[in-house]
């Protein structure tokens, strides 16, 4: 049970990260100068990428352990007495 609060709360901060990115990436476009707005920008992108690529990861292990606990659930019940 323990897991799946460190998984949801490693899944919460990716996900603010993320959406933190696309701010940083919309904002990038408000700026004047070019230099600035090529570093912001590949920055932004670089934090959604990785913001992404761990909050699917998160979310597929969060998953993967419902689903082993769903079948080690049924797979004891089935067990005869």
């Amino acid at each position: 049970m323990l897991q799946y609060f460190k998984y949801i709360g490693l899944l919460t901060i990716s996900l603010f990260f993320l959406f933190f990115g696309v701010d940083l990436l919309i904002a990038s476009y408000r700026l004047t100068n070019p230099f600035a707005f090529v570093m912001t920008f590949f920055a932004s992108n670089l934090m959604i990428l990785i913001s992404a690529a761990l909050a699917l990861g998160f979310a597929l292990r969060i998953r993967g352990r419902y689903r082993t606990a769903k079948q080690l659930k049924t797979a004891s019940s089935n067990l005869p007495q």
